[in-house]
């Protein structure tokens, strides 16, 4: 039987001083995290749990910034046998009453036993726990990092089975409740002992990442993955790249990074956001894979990226790709490290036609079923399958959304796509969804919210992303009836649905049309036709300013 907490325990045993994080924070040198100091800051968090009464198997939500603390937090809820859960912290960007919402809400279907976050936050998730009448939820303050030594007889997690809950990830979901993706200690490794040979993984390699430990790709691919694979991992912040994308090509620079992982938008936007001036001495030569995932994938991203930084040592053929998803752990599809990435030249996204995201992993089978459940032949589109033995045990605690996923076995992603020369091409949502740098934005939410906005016409509000070549990424457009024939009136409208679409979600609206009643065309059952309408947008609005 393995565990992730027994492997950890291996790593302090045999690799006890080897690098397993370098801690990137601005303004900060560089911490090195070593085996040893990871297993004793993970011992230390693990022993504030037992104090806390927090027992094996129950949920610990992990709410923190960027940091030791979250680092110790995560893998001290393992070695402890609790089940840890990472969300995003507040940002300015989000209201608070509406996170606090959304908080409880969550919390009212997870149920967790306690709820770790720093100081100045815990009254926000205080608040929260009262509205999802959870008093036996425990409220962990966490300001500092613990350390202690580890007594490998006394920590819950060393006997744990490799058939029990490990982890939960939650979808990246624009409002509302969010699902919780049950993971197993063997689901984990299954993931891990079928991407690593996909992608040459070595202990040679260097992993560089910004990516949050709140989605699949940060946290498994460039977070769990290479601390189990005794992997050097450089860790900086989202908001730190953010705000200086350089970093994250310094970073590959001066520690000979071989690995990471970008959004299709983060292609773009180092493109674009990296100075000349920031790049005086940088060498990206060390690369062999920056891998495209989580959201679309277009050439001409790839293309914009490689230009621009192929002056500074980066081969084109280090540009790969891959399709994931939570339910499967993370990689459903990986495309081959150091090989051209094969496309579509038929058509479809791109000027350059449809990018593939490369083949099924070894231990996963995909179906291309049509909206009846029928298997396609190669090349036709329908919704994307799969079975593997890397998939989530359930949604926690929603029996009702677990069953309704899967059909004969196979999960249904909801995503379309098709098969062509053994890989996997992905062509859209079946569902409407849109993706914005990395993050699923559903638009009835979006069309929810726009609708409590004075002026617009209930009910009549349809969303959907606008593909920006300059942003590499989708765009929301929201399209509403307005209550007012004034065009004055009408710019103030936009502008109040903007704002206030834009405060209440995880999204910022690119741009917001007012029309006259009746413009938008419904189905036969009376619900707004998204891709109809969208289809009418770019039609008449394209074009104008």
């Amino acid at each position: 039987m393995t565990t992730l907490a027994n492997i950890l325990a291996e790593h302090y045993f045999f690799a006890a001083d080897r690098p397993a994080i370098y801690l990137q924070v601005a303004g900060q040198p560089d911490r090195c995290i070593t085996y040893s100091d990871l297993v004793c800051g993970a011992a230390g968090f693990a022993r504030l749990l037992e104090q806390w009464g927090i027992r094996a198997g129950e949920v610990v939500v992990i709410i923190l910034h960027h940091g030791e603390p979250l680092i110790y937090a995560f893998w001290g809820a393992i070695l402890h046998g609790a089940v840890p859960a990472i969300l995003p912290p507040l940002t300015e960007k989000l209201l608070p009453a509406r996170y606090r919402a959304d908080l409880a809400a969550l919390i009212r279907i997870t149920r967790p036993q306690a709820i770790v976050t720093y100081p100045q936050f815990a009254g926000e998730v205080a608040y929260a726990v009262r509205v999802a009448a959870a008093p036996t939820t425990a409220i962990i303050e966490l300001a500092e990092p613990l350390r202690a030594a580890p007594d490998f007889t006394a920590l819950g997690g060393l006997r744990r089975q490799d058939s029990d809950l490990v982890l939960l990830q939650h979808s990246s979901g624009s409002t509302g409740l969010q699902k919780g993706v049950a993971l197993s200690h063997r689901a984990v490794l299954n993931q891990l002992n079928a991407y690593a040979p996909a992608i040459a993984l070595a202990e040679d390699d260097v992993i560089v990442s910004w990516l949050p430990l709140y989605h699949d790709m940060g946290l498994i691919a460039s977070f769990v993955m290479p601390v189990v694979r005794r992997v050097p991992l450089v860790l900086m912040s989202p908001f730190d790249w953010v705000r200086a994308p350089a970093r994250l090509m310094q970073a590959i620079s001066r520690y000979r990074g071989t690995l990471t992982w970008l959004p299709n938008f983060a292609y773009n936007f180092c493109a674009t956001r990296v100075r000349a001036r920031e790049m005086e001495g940088v060498d990206l030569s060390s690369l062999r894979a920056v891998i495209n995932c989580s959201e679309p994938i277009y050439h001409s991203s790839h293309q914009r990226f490689c230009q621009r930084f192929q002056p500074y040592g980066l081969r084109p053929e280090a540009l790969a790709t891959c399709y994931a998803m939570a339910e499967n752990t993370f990689a459903v599809t990986q495309s081959e490290i150091g090989k051209p990435i094969s496309r579509n030249e038929g058509g479809g996204i791109g000027h350059s036609g449809q990018v593939s995201s490369g083949r099924p992993l070894s231990n996963v089978c995909i179906r291309i079923l049509s909206d009846d459940r029928r298997d396609l032949a190669e090349g036709e589109i329908g919704e994307i399958a799969l079975r593997s033995n890397c998939m989530l045990s359930e949604y926690y605690h929603r029996p009702d959304a677990t069953a309704q996923a899967f059909f004969e076995g196979f999960y249904l992603t909801g995503d379309l796509g098709y098969m062509r020369g053994g890989e996997l091409y992905v062509t859209g949502r079946k569902k409407d969804l849109i993706i914005v740098g990395g993050k699923n934005i559903y638009p009835q939410d979006l069309e929810a919210l726009a609708s409590e906005v004075d002026g617009v016409h209930p009910g009549r509000v349809a969303a959907f992303g606008v593909f920006s070549e300059e942003a590499g990424t989708e765009e929301v457009v929201i399209v509403a009836e307005a209550e007012s024939e004034e065009p004055a009136e009408r710019e103030r409208i936009a502008e109040a649905v903007r704002a206030y679409v834009t405060q209440n979600s995880e999204v910022a609206v690119r741009r917001v049309v007012m029309v006259d009643r009746h413009w938008l065309i419904k189905t036969s059952s009376g619900k707004v036709a998204r891709s109809a309408n969208k289809a009418k947008y770019l039609s008449e609005f394209l074009d104008q300013p």
